[in-house]
């Protein structure tokens, strides 16, 4: 088994990193502090390829592998955690579209999201369900030439920047998680109205509800064939789990870095407080747990490339990566003493942002849910 990176790997992860630390951390604190979206960074991730990484080369996109995204992820959230949702969503319907839509509809939208020039939302949960999403009540209903698509979607990312999103919908409500379809929304049409969160973190993501009263959309923004949304969905997610779990290691990486330069220069009874057993052993664990946790996510994503099996692992790095990496960053936190409550480190932030993500894509209980059925079988489970 060879886990060596590519020398085009490793470079591509210097040439992020140094662009994540020198252009997007300065900003990081900004957006949380003023709930804007960054949308001045869109076209610069564009330009780094950060949008086209599940986008097919002749839509834009480049040849990069389902690993090389994790390693984009990882990278870009030591500068700004919360723009790395752009890149999980471009992931999510750069796939979805690039695999089952039309090619009218492939050269409508990839190519600008690839760019940067737009933004994309998944809307899949509701009010009522969102790790169940087979109990989706969104309805759309074949009318002519078009589908009438009514109902409301919650916990959208970036929706308020939006300009289109893959939208779930049931075509047929009697055949449950086997009648959902997906469509491609534009978000500025007739019948569409939004509301905002007010979020513990995350704010410059603009998450929010959207409400479809008798949308219309033409057939031909139908996503695949009718009723086959939900296994899109699932299959997606089988690698957007793993991107997570980078997602919130880089996070956490970046902050054990700082959390070691700042320990070694802090001072107390004479000598750096790292010299402390209980200052230097919580950093070592800390660096043992990210470790593990990242060749887990490598490994999903090795797995996804080499076109193996791979639901079980993903739903691991779901279930144990945010939590694991909330606890490095809050450990981090005590680390600083009282300047780590403040506003005046990311750390606070850090821990805040990473937060949710131990709710989104699936709650730890549902990941485990999967895994425990891989185990015993789902009949046993």
């Amino acid at each position: 088994m060879d886990f060596a990176l590519t020398e085009e790997q490793v470079l591509m992860q210097d040439s992020l990193k140094s662009f994540a630390l020198n252009e997007l951390l300065p900003k990081y604190a900004h957006w949380d502090r003023t709930g804007q979206f960054p949308a001045e960074l869109w076209p610069k991730l564009g330009e780094m390829g950060a949008f086209a990484l599940r986008v097919p080369e002749e839509h834009g996109g480049g040849a990069y592998s389902y690993l090389d995204a994790g390693l984009t992820i990882e990278q870009i959230a030591k500068g700004d955690f919360n723009l790395c949702y752009g890149i999980l969503n471009a992931c999510f319907c750069g796939d979805i579209l690039s695999r089952f839509a039309s090619p009218a509809l492939c050269e409508t939208w990839l190519r600008p999201l690839a760019a940067g020039d737009i933004a994309m939302c998944v809307c899949l949960t509701e009010p009522h369900c969102g790790s169940d999403a087979a109990s989706i009540r969104t309805c759309a209903v074949r009318d002519g030439d078009d589908y009438v698509i009514t109902g409301e979607k919650s916990s959208v990312t970036l929706l308020m920047a939006g300009s289109a999103a893959v939208l779930f919908a049931k075509t047929d409500p009697d055949k449950g998680a086997r009648g959902v379809s997906a469509f491609l929304v534009p978000l500025d049409g007739p019948g569409l109205s939004k509301t905002r969160y007010a979020d513990m973190g995350a704010r410059g993501i603009v998450r929010g509800s959207l409400f479809l009263d008798n949308v219309r959309v033409p057939a031909t923004s139908m996503i695949g064939p009718e009723n086959a949304g939900f296994s899109q969905v699932m299959a997606t997610f089988d690698y957007t789990r793993a991107l997570i779990g980078l997602m919130c290691l880089g996070a956490a990486e970046q902050t054990l870095e700082e959390t070691v330069g700042y320990v070694k220069q802090r001072q107390a009874f004479g000598q750096p407080v790292s010299k402390n057993q209980g200052v230097s052993f919580p950093l070592a664990e800390a660096k043992a747990r990210l470790e593990m946790l990242r060749w887990l996510c490598y490994r999903t994503l090795w797995l996804r490339d080499a076109g193996l099996p791979h639901t079980a692992e993903a739903a691991m790095c779901k279930a144990e990566g945010p939590a694991l990496c909330a606890d490095v960053i809050r450990d981090c936190m005590v680390l600083h003493g009282h300047y780590g409550y403040t506003q005046d480190y990311p750390v606070e932030q850090r821990y805040r942002d990473v937060l949710g993500q131990i709710i989104a894509d699936g709650t730890p209980q549902i990941m485990k849910m999967i895994i425990a059925r891989h185990m015993l079988g789902r009949e046993f489970a």
